[in-house]
């Protein structure tokens, strides 16, 4: 069974980055599909980016698109979003889940998605 706990979060600068880390124990990371989901004060959970198994292919929300990139290493069980120019709307609990579905990746939504992270506060303030 996939575990997956989340890290990189903290207090960040309008303009500034960060990079989130999803590290994963169990066997069998490479099987899942990994998304990235946001909870905002008062607002529902919301997808922001998806990538598949292998990494060949990757989703992004709307306001994640341009800004936010994606990306794993399966020889480290280890998932990232790479979020740059962060905007104060970005401040949220970041949550990082797996799938075992593959067409997960296509809808990157949160009933397709399993496994939780804890979660991981990013805020973006001045």
């Amino acid at each position: 069974q996939l575990q997956v706990v989340e890290s990189g979060g903290g207090l960040v600068q309008p303009g500034g980055s960060l990079r989130l880390s999803c590290k994963a124990s169990g066997s069998g990371f490479d099987f899942y599909t990994i998304g990235w989901f946001r909870q905002a004060p008062g607002k529902e959970r919301e997808g922001v980016s998806c990538i598949s198994q292998s990494g060949g292919s990757t989703n992004y929300a709307d306001s994640a698109k341009g800004r936010f990139t994606i990306s794993r290493d399966n020889a480290k069980n280890t998932a990232y979003l790479q979020m740059n120019g962060l905007k104060p709307e970005d401040t949220a609990v970041y949550y990082c889940a797996g799938s075992s579905l593959t067409s997960a990746v296509a809808v990157c939504g949160e009933p397709d998605f399993g496994f939780w992270g804890q979660g991981t506060q990013v805020t973006v303030s001045s």
